[in-house]
């Protein structure tokens, strides 16, 4: 029977490789298994199974996170945040794509929805990039990376599911999430500063005569309208969570009804723009929760079947370390990346790793750091990387999917050293 689970894990782990639906594949395989091979009154625990997930409150902050974000991006927010905070910053070399990154955080931190952020970001900046003698390389890179934040900073979906996937608290997870997030976008701004040092060419400042005239247009109103109002949604949300007034769903419903107020208040709500959103986030929200279901599906049969015993048991019998089984993890969930999405990873890794981490007497919290930290990589990783489909899909012609490529690696190589340190440091993760 144990072997019968590895051969249900490999058969759909093969079968989303080649292409077939995951949340139908990962449901339709197990159900199959299950009448095949487990007792009748087993199979009927099922659907309270299902149940217990479709009826987790932890799990309604998903679609109110997502019309959060998804508000917001109709908004116009970013527009006027990289217009300012590239003003801000339009004397350094390599100050508009800095401005970029810092933008990315502050949206990650009022969203946390990459594509919204990566495509926004990719039709206000992109060509002005451009335009201004930034590389494609740098450009691409930083926007990608920039957008990607989204997965690390609170409020973020990721760290939601992981926080259902590993049973602990969500607010828990935020919390944790909080320094590693802010150091990866210190990281970011260091490397762009330094390329900008040594390669002024590719990323020069904003003329004087330019940042001069944006002043004497209200710059100082500019500036507290552009970050007044995001600041204020920021605190909202994460505030409420972190000081313990609300839980991270009642967090996310008030998230959502201000990025509507918002919106409202930057002239740019209307019936069409309300259908919109609602559209995207049924959508999303839907994809979302058929995986679960199938996920659900998945790990009751794969248990049933015996296969977490003998995962444990395989372990424990070759002698690996805690350290060593958490590189092999951290390793697959990287390789994974590369060809499937996060969502498939979490609903499909991390049930089957889960109790053998805590078999360990690992932090589940920190784990759960450095999976979200890992996972967002998978955005980055040719070929299937979502954010680089997000930036081809709105960049001018002119960009390539080599530039693309180029641009995403020094972004890559500091998103692993970073997770590397946090494996070394876990304290990064425990000062809040």
């Amino acid at each position: 029977m144990e072997y019968l689970a590895i051969i249900l894990f490999l058969s759909i782990f093969l079968l989303i490789l080649y292409g077939f639906p995951v949340a139908f594949t990962l449901g339709g395989i197990s159900t199959i298994y299950a009448f095949c091979f487990l007792d009748p009154s087993d199979f009927s625990m099922l659907p309270s199974r299902i149940m217990g997930t479709m009826t987790n409150v932890v799990l309604l902050a998903v679609p109110l996170f997502v019309f959060m974000g998804i508000m917001l991006e109709k908004s116009g927010l970013a527009e006027s945040l990289l217009e300012t905070m590239a003003m801000l910053f339009g004397k350094m070399k390599g100050g508009l794509a800095i401005s970029v990154v810092i933008v990315g955080a502050l949206l990650a931190a009022s969203t946390g929805i990459v594509g919204a952020t990566v495509i926004t970001m990719g039709l206000i900046s992109l060509p002005t990039m451009l335009n201004r003698g930034y590389s494609p390389e740098l450009s691409t890179g930083t926007i990608a990376a920039s957008g990607t934040l989204g997965q690390i900073i609170p409020p973020s979906v990721v760290l939601v599911l992981l926080g259902d996937m590993l049973g602990v608290t969500v607010g828990d997870l935020f919390k944790a999430a909080l320094l590693p997030g802010f150091l990866l976008v210190l990281s970011y701004v260091i490397y762009i500063a330094v390329y900008a040092y040594f390669n002024p060419e590719k990323a020069p400042s904003i003329p004087e005569e330019e940042i001069a005239a944006f002043k004497r247009k209200g710059f100082y109103g500019k500036i507290i309208k552009a970050f007044l109002l995001p600041f204020f949604l920021i605190v909202a949300v994460l505030g409420s969570i972190l000081v313990g007034l609300a839980t991270p769903t009642e967090a996310a419903a008030i998230g959502a009804m201000g990025a509507t107020i918002l919106t409202i208040s930057q002239g740019k709500f209307n019936l069409k723009i309300l259908n919109e959103v609602m559209r995207e986030t049924t959508h999303l929200t839907t994809m979302v929760f058929i995986i679960l279901l199938g996920a659900t599906t998945f790990t009751f049969v794969f248990r049933e079947l015996g296969g977490d015993t003998y995962l444990v048991n395989l372990i424990q019998e070759s002698n690996l370390s805690p350290n060593m089984f958490l590189f092999l993890v951290m390793l697959v969930v990287f390789v994974a990346g590369f060809f499937i999405d996060f969502i498939e990873i979490i609903f499909i890794i991390v049930p089957v790793v889960a109790p053998i981490f805590e078999i360990y007497d690992m932090n589940l919290i920190w784990i759960g750091i450095l999976l979200a930290l890992n996972l967002q990589t998978s955005f980055l990783s040719p070929p299937f990387g979502f954010s680089l489909f997000y930036l081809k899909g709105v960049a001018p012609p002119e960009i390539t999917t080599g530039h693309l490529y180029r641009g995403i690696i020094p972004f890559v190589i500091i998103q692993l050293v970073f997770l590397f340190l946090v494996i070394l440091f876990p304290k990064l993760v425990f000062l809040f």
